[in-house]
């Protein structure tokens, strides 16, 4: 008999939260899944009274966070695969953004997902067994014009997840960051908090929109089986590219800095640090 899994999944009521929840109900797990609004995930619970709990959950809330672990974990028993997946978008250039709006932003795309880390640990560790998969980005890596405060609160999620492996890793705790590519999961649109844009930045603003299009991304559905076989896999990686375009991109971005290293070697060994 397969062991039903218990997840909690964070962002749960739109996009790809969504649809990683929608795909543990339909492997016959049951789910915890948490959002600020939980009213989107009334006819999935219709259909699944027994193995799906909606839980309102602001994730910037430090002790709101802990209560709702507590609760998920009293509900279900256990936890076994936790997702960081709640997250919105500040897009605007560095200049224009306003310490409200930074901290804000900050406060769910990094600090929501260190607090729900914080918040499962002790109940993955004392199981001895557990997953936390970190949805961060393809491009974490590096940051873009208009965007680069979605970039950073990715970039320190992945920064940190890669230390919080090695520390539960001898608890039998397994931690993946899972570089998400482009989906069509609303964070352009309903995600989205926008800066007061400068003149001085018009035409930048013009070049991006031009360079990125209409192109909203595929179905978050498409990138579910992926996650549900990384959720299963004995020995999982550290970090994933969800999407077969944007692992290619990833290539590319990456053979790009290491060639600019390359470049300027002579000028790095210079120093002897």
């Amino acid at each position: 008999m397969t062991t039903r899994r218990v997840w909690f999944i964070t962002g749960a009521s739109r996009g790809l939260g969504r649809a990683f929840t929608e795909a543990a109900l339909a492997a016959g797990d049951r789910v915890v899944a948490s959002a600020r609004d939980v009213s989107p995930l009334a006819d999935l619970a219709g259909r699944h009274p027994d193995a799906l709990l909606p839980l309102p959950l602001d994730v910037s809330d430090r002790g709101a966070v802990f209560q709702a672990v507590d609760r998920a974990a009293e509900a279900f028993g256990r936890l076994d695969v936790v997702v960081n997946n709640a997250g919105g978008l500040l897009y605007g250039m560095v200049e224009e953004a306003t310490e409200e709006q930074v901290r804000a932003h900050l406060d769910v795309n990094f600090f929501g997902a260190l607090w729900v880390t914080q918040a499962v640990i002790p109940y993955l560790r004392a199981q001895g067994s557990g997953r936390i998969l970190q949805v961060t980005s393809m491009a974490s890596g590096g940051g873009m014009a208009s965007v680069g405060f979605y970039g950073a609160g990715k970039a320190a999620l992945d920064s940190l997840t890669e230390a919080l492996a090695m520390e539960v890793a001898p608890f039998g705790v397994k931690v993946t960051n899972v570089q998400m590519g482009g989906y069509d999961t609303g964070l352009f649109t309903t995600g989205t908090t926008a800066t007061a844009p400068d003149p001085a930045y018009a035409s930048l603003r013009a070049e991006l929109e031009e360079m990125w299009g209409d192109d909203a991304g595929p179905d978050p559905s498409t990138a579910a089986p992926t996650i549900m076989k990384l959720a299963g896999l004995p020995d999982p990686p550290r970090r994933l590219i969800v999407g077969s375009r944007s692992y290619d991109l990833v290539q590319q971005m990456d053979g790009a800095r290491t060639e600019l290293y390359r470049s300027w070697e002579e000028l790095s060994r210079t120093a002897p640090g």
